[in-house]
């Protein structure tokens, strides 16, 4: 297939649903390569907890961006559309389908709508940010409000993206607000041919509870011990993956094992639907209940490309 041709595939869907495993299938099949979307399978520190794509799936389909990233940085949308973007490029140069496979909605949407034209903010404010907020936190929401209304939208309680308003005003004498209703730029223009894989609920809580047990026998214990050791700020976003608070609430002496997975559990759950809801609600991309299914669609459709 042409290079100019070659599309660009996105599997999309909840934790645990089983989409990995469908792009990998899908990578043997087209010869393609998979692509990382989740915003947590990005840090190294957490291979366990994640769920990353096993060392045997890694050889048989290429992967890429797949624990890459530090802890003991936040990474986000736009860096990850700097990171996927020559990837992609790359992969369609030489005619290899790329795979995009993930559940961070807001990491897809980026690459396919594009984002808003928002610019770079130095570490420094950040870091100056968090310190104003680990003051006050109450007294830092209203300097955000003073300097972009419309923040109120907010929930009082999400640190990063107070900060965030904070420091894109202070950088560019600019409210961020102002800059997310400027046109979108997008970095990539190919086409999308996008999937959600959407078992039925019951399906996915149970497999969330499964998996969880998995990991567990796996040495998801271990895992966060060691994440642990490093003594990374607590609001850092590894540090809030799933099961990490409750794991690390176990080692500390502040939890007991039963009601530590027990709440792992359902936060799997509840983090799940907001998926679920977001998929649902955000786009117009085709819903498959089953793996077969999915993979059936994008047999069929770059079949009638071809």
């Amino acid at each position: 297939m042409p290079a100019q041709e070659t599309p660009v595939l996105i599997v999309a869907g909840p934790t645990a649903s089983g989409k990995s495993s469908a792009a990998a299938h899908l990578g043997r099949m087209l010869s393609g390569a998979v692509i990382n979307a989740d915003s947590m399978q990005v840090y190294r520190d957490l291979r366990v907890l994640t769920a990353r794509p096993s060392a045997e799936d890694q050889r048989r389909v290429p992967h890429h961006l797949y624990g890459h990233v530090d802890g003991a940085e936040r990474y986000s949308a736009g860096r990850f559309v700097t990171d996927s973007t020559p990837i992609i490029q790359g992969l369609r140069a030489e005619g290899t389908i790329p795979i995009l496979c993930g559940g961070t909605g807001l990491y897809l949407k980026a690459l396919t709508d594009g984002l808003s034209p928002v610019p770079e903010v130095p570490g420094s404010f950040t870091a100056h940010g968090n310190a104003l907020w680990d003051e006050d936190p109450a007294a830092f929401r209203e300097a955000v409000l003073e300097c972009d209304p419309p923040m109120q939208r907010l929930d009082p309680s999400d640190r990063q993206r107070h900060v965030r308003a904070w420091a894109v005003a202070q950088v560019s004498d600019t409210p961020l607000s102002e800059w997310q209703q400027k046109p979108r730029e997008r970095a990539l223009d190919a086409l999308y041919i996008p999937a959600v894989l959407l078992p039925d609920r019951d399906t996915l809580y149970a497999a969330c509870d499964a998996r969880f047990e998995m990991m567990l026998d796996s040495g998801a214990f271990d895992e966060v011990r060691r994440l642990l050791a490093r003594g990374l700020p607590p609001d850092l976003p590894v540090m809030k993956a799933l099961g990490v608070p409750e794991l690390a609430a176990v080692l500390r002496g502040d939890l007991s094992e039963t009601d530590a997975i027990d709440l792992a559990k359902q936060e799997t759950r509840r983090f799940a639907k907001r998926q679920m809801t977001w998929l649902r609600n955000q786009t117009d991309w085709p819903v498959f209940d089953t793996s077969d299914g999915l993979v059936d669609f994008f047999v069929k459709k770059l079949v009638v490309k071809a």
